[in-house]
C-alpha cells in the first residue's frame, strides 16, 4: 500500500468526520433534542460516507477487482437487509407504524463498507472505519426518534460484515503457505510476494 494511497485515505476519513459534525449541529432547538438531532444527523451521514470512502479507496488504488467485490457485497447486503426488513416487519421501538425495524439498514451499509475496507485494505484502515461504523450504530438508538433497538443493530451489523466477508479478500497478499502431499512426500511452500 502506498504513502500517497495512506494520506488519501486518512485526509478523507478525517474530512469526511469534519463535515458531517459540522453540518448535524446546525439543527435543533433545546440541548437535550439538540444533541440527539446531532447524533442522530451525524450517523445519518456517516452511514452515506463510509461506502462513498470504500468505493473512492478502490479508485485511487486503481484497484478494480476490489471496486467489483465492493459492488457484489454492498449489492447483496441491500439484498439481505430489505428482504429480512420485509419478511420480519418488526416494529419500531418509537412506536412508528411501518414496521421495517429489523435489521437497522444504516448500521448494515455502515459495517459493510467498515469491514470491506478492513478486509481489503487492512486494519490500518479497518479500524477508523469500524469507529465510524460503530458511531453509525449508536446513533440508531440513540438518536431523536428511538428507530432501533439493540438487536436491530446487531442484526444489521452481522449482514454488513457477513456479506462484505463473502466476497472480498486482501488487496496484496505477500505471504502466502503452499502445502502439497504424495506418495510418502510432503511439501510446504513459501511465497513472498514484493
Amino acid at each position: 500500500m502506498s504513502k500517497l494511497f495512506s494520506r488519501r485515505i486518512s485526509i478523507l476519513i478525517g474530512l469526511f468526520f469534519c463535515v458531517s459534525t459540522s453540518i448535524a449541529q446546525v439543527e435543533g432547538s433545546s440541548r437535550e433534542i439538540k444533541t440527539e438531532k446531532t447524533i442522530q444527523d451525524t450517523g445519518d451521514i456517516i452511514q452515506i460516507g463510509l461506502p462513498i470512502i470504500a468505493g473512492v479507496a478502490t479508485f485511487l488504488e486503481d484497484d478494480r477487482q476490489g471496486t467489483w467485490q465492493f459492488a457484489k457485497s454492498f449489492t447483496l447486503n441491500l439484498g439481505i437487509t430489505y428482504a429480512l426488513k420485509y419478511a420480519i416487519n418488526k416494529r419500531r421501538p418509537d412506536g412508528a407504524t411501518d414496521g421495517l425495524a429489523f435489521p437497522s439498514g444504516h448500521t448494515s451499509v455502515s459495517f459493510q463498507s467498515a469491514s470491506f475496507i478492513q478486509r481489503r485494505y487492512g486494519w490500518k484502515y479497518g479500524i477508523p472505519a469500524y469507529v465510524l461504523a460503530g458511531f453509525v450504530a449508536y446513533s440508531r438508538i440513540e438518536g431523536i426518534d428511538d428507530r432501533h433497538d439493540g438487536w436491530d443493530v446487531l442484526g444489521g451489523i452481522i449482514t454488513g460484515v457477513g456479506s462484505s466477508y463473502l466476497f472480498t479478500t486482501p488487496y496484496k497478499d505477500k505471504f502466502k503457505v503452499t502445502l502439497a502431499t504424495g506418495q510418502d512426500q510432503f511439501l510446504v511452500g513459501f511465497v513472498l510476494k514484493f
